[in-house]
């Protein structure tokens, strides 16, 4: 099948790549003809693990290619995914400036046709929003579906050529049938397409996020309090993930949920329950415990220090906003280090994918380092904001003597407290027994 992809950021270039891997013919299309180039090199422009080996392959074999030219990139494609930023606006509001922009320009250039996907996430109407800006200007029968995506980074490709269900908003029983199509190679082994109608399909997403996000963030209230009462977060999680009506996945206490989905789906929800005039009290809780949870950490930090973070050196290991990715978008870490340099603090950090990114935004207000040990010369202490494998089993004998002090703030729950304790740590983690002069 001839498909083409609008939008290469994260989900478009996933999108893109994996249906080509399928055996369909893909054209991605962007107005940023610097990446368009690059794409066209063979030169991958994010980090996820798994997709350089299909983006190659596909590339060699002809699948897949890249234009800035949407009447190109459209031509003779039966399906056409939409997958653009949809921001958050200052009132929590999804934009769609970019979406109905597209939907808009491809009007009269539509000559057969074709179903219209909404892959970015959307708010509740969407669909109808994109099918009036394409009719305006359109002289061919067409459909829009919503089917939005639900990759997790860092394992997005599996999640898209394995998923556990595909969501599928429609009305059209043709467009049923072409989604279907491309999908069945997907499904297999019999995991679901379900679908539905366009608004029901345009609410699973922001349900699915938000859901999840308020997992994190009670697990975050119940290590807060598991702290308090003299409890442990980590036996605690044990004992309730064991439960089947409540799973073991997300619920690890730590600082606070970020990335490119989470927080600006709960947002979006919100306003749209707002906006329907729903007083949606547990999303306005959920975002409120999140954003304090971000700095408990460096709340600490400033208590040991007993109030004063001038002249520290503070090493951060950590970046990405969560491991096997370079995305920084609502990173705690950022938000922590800024927090650090207000307060006259500085800076040294490192992280396996994410400092190019990070670079791009604080310049030289940090000192960014080639490994994690480099970043301890000098330092005051270790700040851990990310869980990346290479954290887990570091050389602590190393640690201890680079550091100026042995003094651990941890926001992912790494390491054993007591053999923390027993290394002679300092060990300041989330929902658990902290060290004594900081009880």
């Amino acid at each position: 099948m001839k498909i083409a992809v609008v939008g290469t950021g994260y989900v478009g270039l996933v999108t893109g790549t994996c249906f080509a891997e399928t055996g369909n013919h893909v054209t991605c299309v962007d107005i940023d003809e610097r990446k368009v180039n690059k794409l066209n090199n063979g030169e991958i422009t994010i980090y996820e693990p798994g997709l350089d080996v299909l983006f190659d392959r596909n590339i060699e074999q002809g699948r897949l290619k890249f234009t800035t030219d949407l009447k190109e990139g459209i031509e003779g494609a039966k399906v056409i995914f939409l997958a653009l930023p949809t921001p958050p606006g200052e009132d929590g509001s999804a934009d769609l400036q970019y979406v109905l922009k597209v939907a808009s320009d491809l009007g009269p250039l539509l000559k057969d046709y074709a179903v219209i996907v909404d892959k970015s996430t959307v708010p509740v109407g969407t669909a109808e929003k994109v099918a009036a800006a394409i009719k305006e200007k359109c002289q061919c029968d067409f459909d829009v579906v919503s089917n939005p995506e639900f990759l997790r980074e860092g394992v997005a490709v599996e999640d898209f050529m394995k998923p556990e269900r595909v969501v599928v908003g429609t009305s059209s029983d043709r467009a049923r049938k072409l989604m279907e199509t491309l999908y069945a190679p997907l499904v297999r082994q019999g995991n679901p397409i379900l679908f539905m109608d366009e608004k029901s399909a345009e609410l699973t997403k922001y349900a699915a996020n938000s859901f999840l996000a308020t997992k994190i963030t009670f697990m975050n209230e119940v290590a807060n309090l598991c702290e308090l009462v003299g409890a442990d977060v980590d036996q605690v999680r044990r004992g309730i993930g064991t439960d089947s009506r409540i799973g073991k996945r997300f619920l690890f206490a730590g600082i606070g949920y970020g990335g490119s989905c989470f927080p600006k789906d709960v947002q979006a929800m919100a306003k749209s329950a707002k906006d329907a005039s729903y007083d949606f009290r547990i999303l306005k809780s959920v975002m409120e415990v999140n954003e304090n949870q971000k700095t408990v950490l460096l709340n600490r930090m400033e208590e040991h220090f007993g109030g004063d973070l001038r002249g520290k050196r503070i090493a951060i290991w950590g970046l990405a906003f969560k491991p096997y990715t370079d995305d920084i978008r609502e990173a705690p870490a950022l938000l922590n280090i800024q927090a650090l340099l207000d307060k006259g603090a500085t800076v040294s950090a490192y992280d396996p994918e994410a400092m190019e990114n990070v670079k791009e935004i604080m310049g030289d207000k940090i000192s960014l380092e080639d490994s994690p040990y480099t970043t301890l010369e000098g330092a005051d202490a270790l700040m851990i904001m990310t869980e990346w494998p290479v954290f887990r089993t570091p050389d602590f004998d190393k640690i201890g003597s680079t550091l100026k002090n042995k003094l651990i703030f941890d926001g992912r729950n790494l390491y054993d407290v007591e053999d923390m304790e027993e290394l002679g740590f300092e060990y300041y983690s989330i929902g658990r027994r902290q060290p004594k002069n900081g009880q």
